[in-house]
């Protein structure tokens, strides 16, 4: 089964996948990945409208628009045999953000249970594709993990703080981890927003969105909205559009070209040095470049 549906309820992992997920593994070709992805705010596999096991993580999404499948993009339903295994990790990301922000601290801690109960099992490292405050349950997974156990994740327009993510990167699993932090100013309203409802750890810290100044080694932030970002992924045989919209949410996996980089990234493998190093963000947030005006997005699902 290329889809495993795991879910963070009540501070435990549940959902149909827990009972495959043993024989899945057994029946993994050598060197298949394995890849958990991770949705953000508004979604929950309790919720019957907002169900990520039917929208983003369905091969076959109920409806179109910015709901897209991730597993077939990432080159899962294929019935190929080394296509791997895809689990489709949910959690209740619903109700205020405050709550959704706290929830996802503890969906991170079940995550990285079951993370550590695939690895007791499969001889690979697990990988991760996350989106928004997705990204906060991938970086607080990494703290009861050991080295080793997270190969690479992708995070898109990362819902957390700089200092949190450097403290879950000063952990065994965050210091052998690599990481693509893919970044944008399209985000930048939703990084504010981010920054001003939620309590930083550290006094004037920033989303992660603005780079991470002295990251170690394995993390690289991707600027998908820089000209130059774009010409050096073309040059590496990634065509990347410009940004369509001043502010949008989601572009970092609805920009046509970018699953291409993201499937060359977790299952070839691709040398994350060869991709271009973000370049630093000078303009004040929010004061747009000399550009043409642009149509903001409607408001939405993270």
């Amino acid at each position: 089964m290329p889809v495993i549906e795991i879910n963070a309820i009540d501070d435990a992992a549940t959902g149909p996948g827990l009972v495959e997920l043993s024989t899945a593994l057994c029946d993994l070709s050598p060197g298949a990945p394995v890849v958990v992805m991770i949705h953000g705010y508004k979604y929950s596999p309790l919720h019957s409208l907002a169900n990520p096991h039917d929208l983003l993580f369905s091969l076959t999404p109920k409806r179109g628009g910015r709901t897209l499948s991730w597993p077939r993009h990432l080159g899962f339903g294929r019935g190929t045999p080394t296509e791997g295994l895809c689990i489709a990790f949910g959690w209740h990301a619903r109700d205020t953000i405050w709550h959704a922000a706290n929830a996802a601290h503890r969906a991170g801690a079940v995550l990285g249970q079951v993370i550590a109960g695939i690895r007791r099992q499969h001889p690979g490292p697990v990988d991760i594709f996350a989106h928004s405050l997705g990204a906060r349950v991938a970086l607080a997974a990494l703290h009861p993990l050991d080295a080793g156990d997270i190969g690479r994740m992708i995070l898109l327009s990362g819902a957390e703080f700089r200092a949190t993510a450097r403290q879950a990167l000063d952990t065994p699993a965050g210091r052998t981890a690599e990481i693509v932090n893919v970044i944008s100013r399209e985000n930048d309203l939703f990084d504010l927003m981010f920054e001003r409802l939620l309590q930083p750890p550290t006094r004037f810290d920033t989303a992660i969105g603005t780079g991470l100044t002295d990251a170690p080694l394995g993390w690289r932030d991707l600027r998908i909205d820089e000209d130059a970002t774009r010409n050096t992924l073309k040059s590496l045989g990634f065509q990347i559009p410009p940004p369509a919209r001043r502010f949008c949410h989601w572009s970092g996996y609805l920009r046509p070209g970018l699953f291409a980089l993201y499937t060359a990234i977790l299952r070839e493998r691709m040398c994350l040095r060869a991709l271009p190093e973000a370049a630093p963000l000078r303009l004040p947030r929010l004061i747009p470049r000399v550009l043409p005006p642009l149509p903001l997005s409607r408001s939405a699902s993270s």
